[in-house]
C-alpha cells in the first residue's frame, strides 16, 4: 500500500501543477503580468542577478585589465608611449617587439630547454608523489602521522633557508660517501667511473661530483619527492586516494594481484584527472621557476624561460618614453613566457577542474 502511494504521489503533484498552470493562463494579460513580474519573489531574483553580475564584472575587470594593458602595449610603437591620446588602442600597430623577443633573445632555445626540463620534472614528480600519497592513504604503519607531518612541513619551511645547503650538496655531490671511498684508496674502477661521468657531461670528482649547471639537481629532487611544492602534491593525492573504496583493491588482491600491480592497473587509471592536475601544477611552476634554476645554473650556457626577460639590441633607444617602452618590452617577454601555459591550460582545463573537485581538499 505504501509503495502504491509513493508511485501515485508524483502523478498528483504533476496534475496539480498542470491545473495551476492552466488556471493562470486563463486569466487576463494584466493579471498575469502583475503576478509574474510585480512580486517580491521576482524583485529578489532581479536584485540577486544584478548583484552577481556587477560582482563578476568587477572581479573580471580587476583580474583581466592588467593583461589587456600588457597585450595592447606589446603592439605599440615607441611613439605611442609619449602620445597622451593613446590609452589601450595603439595608433601605430607594429610587431617589432615580438620579432625582437623571438629572434634576438634565444626564445626558441629557451623554450626547448624549459620544455624538456619542466616535462621531465613534472612526470617524475607526478609518479613519485602519487606513490607516496598512495602509501600514506592506504597503508597503516608506525609513525604514519609523524612522517606525514614532516611532509607538510616542507610546505612551510622557506626555501631560501635551504639555499646554501642544497647548493653545496649538489656542488660536491657524493651519495653515501661512495666517491670518497674510491678516491681515498680503492683504485679499481676509477677510470671507468671517469668515463661514465664524462659521457653524461658531469665534471671530475676528486671531492665529489659537480652537478651544477646540469639538469641533474632538479631531476634528483623530483625523483626523491623533495622538489618545489611536492608536499602539496602528496597532500592532494593522499586526499584523493583516501576516497577510493578499499573494496576495489581487496578484489584485486583476491584475484592474485600484487600491491604494485593493483596500484598501476587499478588505482592509477581511476586517478587520471587528479594526475593531470598535479602534472599541470608541477609543469607550470617549473616553467616559470627562477629560484632553483638560478641556484643550480650558475653560468649562462643553459638558457631557460626566465632568462629571456631582457631588451633586444634592435629595440634599444634613447628618448623621452624610454622607461615606458622598456617596461612594455619586458611585459611582452612575460606574455611570450606564459603563452605556452595558456595553450596547455586550454587543453587540460577540464581535467584540472575535475581533479580539484575530486581532490578532497575541503574536508576529510
Amino acid at each position: 500500500m505504501n509503495a502504491q502511494n509513493l508511485q501515485d504521489k508524483p502523478k498528483v503533484l504533476k496534475e496539480s501543477k498542470n491545473r495551476i498552470k492552466v488556471d493562470f493562463e486563463r486569466t487576463d494579460a494584466k493579471t498575469r503580468f502583475k503576478e509574474k513580474y510585480i512580486s517580491m519573489f521576482f524583485l529578489t531574483k532581479v536584485v540577486w542577478f544584478v548583484f552577481r553580475l556587477v560582482l563578476l564584472v568587477g572581479i573580471s575587470y580587476v583580474v583581466l585589465f592588467p593583461f589587456f594593458t600588457k597585450i595592447a602595449g606589446s603592439f605599440m610603437a615607441p611613439e605611442d608611449f609619449v602620445d597622451v591620446t593613446v590609452r589601450l588602442i595603439p595608433k601605430n600597430w607594429t610587431l617589432d617587439i615580438y620579432k625582437g623577443v623571438l629572434t634576438e633573445l634565444n626564445y626558441w632555445e629557451a623554450f626547448g630547454n624549459t620544455l624538456l626540463l619542466s616535462g621531465a620534472c613534472a612526470l617524475l614528480q607526478t609518479f613519485v608523489c602519487a606513490t607516496i600519497g598512495y602509501g600514506f592513504a592506504k597503508y597503516k604503519f608506525k609513525a604514519n602521522g609523524i612522517i606525514f607531518l614532516l611532509v607538510m612541513l616542507t610546505m612551510i619551511v622557506p626555501h631560501p633557508t635551504l639555499e646554501l645547503s642544497m647548493f653545496m650538496k649538489f656542488r660536491y655531490f657524493d651519495l653515501f660517501g661512495i666517491l670518497s671511498f674510491f678516491s681515498g684508496g680503492a683504485s679499481v674502477g676509477i677510470e671507468a667511473i671517469d668515463n661514465i661521468l664524462g659521457m653524461i657531461k658531469i665534471l671530475p670528482w676528486p671531492n665529489g661530483i659537480n652537478l651544477c649547471n646540469t639538469y641533474w639537481p632538479l631531476l634528483i629532487l623530483s625523483a626523491t619527492g623533495l622538489a618545489f611544492k611536492n608536499g602539496l602534491y602528496i597532500f592532494m593525492l593522499r586526499q584523493f586516494f583516501r576516497g577510493i573504496p578499499d573494496s576495489l583493491e581487496e578484489s584485486a588482491y583476491i584475484d592474485g594481484a600484487s600491491n604494485f600491480r593493483t596500484f598501476i592497473q587499478i588505482v592509477l587509471p581511476m586517478s587520471v584527472p587528479m594526475l593531470i592536475t598535479v602534472f599541470l601544477f608541477s609543469f607550470c611552476w617549473q616553467w616559470t621557476d627562477n629560484f632553483y634554476t638560478e641556484l643550480f645554473f650558475t653560468t649562462t650556457k643553459t638558457v631557460l624561460m626566465p632568462d629571456i626577460i631582457d631588451i633586444p639590441k634592435s629595440l634599444k633607444t634613447d628618448y623621452a618614453g624610454q622607461s615606458l617602452y622598456y617596461a612594455a618590452i619586458r611585459n611582452t617577454c612575460g606574455l611570450c613566457i606564459i603563452a605556452p601555459l595558456v595553450i596547455l591550460y586550454l587543453f587540460g582545463q577540464r581535467y584540472l577542474v575535475e581533479g580539484i573537485e575530486r581532490s578532497g581538499l575541503t574536508a576529510e
